[in-house]
């Protein structure tokens, strides 16, 4: 048995690529077990480590004390969630699902749901480990993405995210544990995405481990193009106008570059388009938009997210640093071209004038470029045909499963 790990349950880019993984590994005849801090919606052989009140509370209660832990440390709070100490979270090592896996599959597990504590007694069992990395927290000294410091290439000190920065800071004494932790660990490091596998590759904590490109999956079945007119109905949309998608779990995260995008839609040429936001925020945020806007709010209900995309012409993901991101993963498999960013894994996504645009980073005239170039190229749906196909060849159930589980056996039976 596979036990796979994860902070969140299909919330957030992170738990959503966990779920979909356990999903896809189960209808493959893989047996995985799903442990996540809290349950969002019961699902088979999933299990919350907080299966009590008195764990709800403890739960909550190591959330608390590991972004207390930081609060004396941080530059100011725009890094509040950017940085994790991992001093709070749950001892799993005696549960009973961890005592049956042959294999132990850590996904994103900050947030107070494992500590490095609870990390070194796991690893202590002796157990192979899989780690999918979801950002680059596993090779830094507490950082989720390095936003240009490259210190992680040698050793963590001297943090920017700190409120004084030093040669012995907090980021240097996790990346001491992190380096002790993994010595004599059988561990094995997957990146949804070979940007982020070359920078394993070249981190000090992390290179000559073994490690490997393995993107998420979708269920293709489920995320599909569809009947763009009952979608843009249903969402209360118009009919007869060019609609640009932008979603982000948290529009005002800067990482996810809206400012550039908002500068692109100044383009006289895209006077004509609109914009339909999803996400975290608050209307009032996008009223300096040259162009109406649509704001849509957060959307949970995945077959929402499914009409959203069917209702746009486009997705447009301006992210200054980002993995592998779902939402480019599900527009494409509803058929529906992605402008985006030369950052990250956006380009191992996006076929650059194929099945859509990759923009210059941080240049709003180039993401410009690219949305005229989708909206003039599409008319006949080839593009939306190239996208859907990319995805169906790559990031399918299938595919990514028997990757997987390729990487289980040859750990097993060597």
């Amino acid at each position: 048995m596979v036990l796979q790990l994860s902070t969140f349950h299909w919330e957030g880019g992170a738990g959503v690529a966990a779920a979909r993984l356990h999903q896809a590994l189960r209808n493959a005849g893989t047996d995985s077990q799903l442990m996540v801090s809290e349950i969002s919606s019961p699902a088979p052989h999933t299990t919350a480590w907080a299966d009590a009140s008195w764990k709800s509370r403890k739960a909550w209660g190591n959330f608390v004390l590991e972004r207390l832990s930081f609060l004396p440390y941080e530059k100011d709070k725009s890094v509040r969630f950017a940085f994790s100490p991992a001093v709070a979270g749950a001892d799993i090592a005696d549960h009973p699902l961890v005592k049956q896996a042959s294999i132990i599959h850590l996904h994103w597990i900050n947030f107070g749901f494992l500590s490095m504590k609870s990390l070194e007694k796991l690893f202590a069992l002796g157990k192979p480990i899989v780690w999918t990395l979801h950002d680059m927290w596993t090779f830094t000294g507490g950082c989720h993405y390095n936003r240009g410091c490259e210190r992680y290439l040698s050793h963590c000190c001297y943090c920017p995210y700190l409120k004084k920065p030093g040669e012995y800071d907090i980021a240097f004494t996790q990346f001491e544990k992190k380096q002790r932790l993994y010595q004599n660990t059988n561990l094995t490091l997957v990146s949804p995405s070979r940007w982020l596998d070359n920078l394993v590759q070249k981190a000090a904590l992390t290179n000559g481990k073994p490690s490997r490109a393995i993107p998420n999956c979708i269920d293709t079945n489920f995320f599909k193009p569809g009947d763009r007119i009952g979608a843009r109905n249903a969402l209360g949309l118009p009919a007869d106008k060019r609609l640009l998608l932008f979603a982000g779990a948290n529009t005002q995260d800067p990482r996810k570059g809206f400012t550039y995008f908002r500068e692109a839609m100044q383009d006289p040429d895209l006077a004509g388009t609109e914009v339909m936001i999803l996400g975290k925020g608050k209307p009032e945020n996008f009223k300096d938009m040259p162009v109406k806007v649509h704001f849509l709010g957060k959307i949970s209900d995945s077959a929402q997210m499914v009409q959203a995309y069917n209702a746009a012409d486009m997705l447009i993901v301006p992210s200054l640093e980002d993995n592998l991101p779902n939402t480019i993963m599900e527009a494409m498999a509803c058929g529906t071209p992605a402008v985006g960013f030369d950052t990250g894994g956006i380009p191992e996504m996006i076929g650059h004038l194929e099945s859509g645009f990759i923009s210059k980073s941080k240049s709003p005239s180039s993401l410009s470029e690219g949305i005229q170039w989708v909206l003039s190229h599409n008319s006949n749906g080839a593009i939306s045909e190239q996208a859907r196909a990319k995805v169906l060849q790559h990031y399918s159930e299938e595919v990514i499963a028997r990757q997987y589980s390729q990487l289980y056996d040859s750990l097993l039976h060597g």
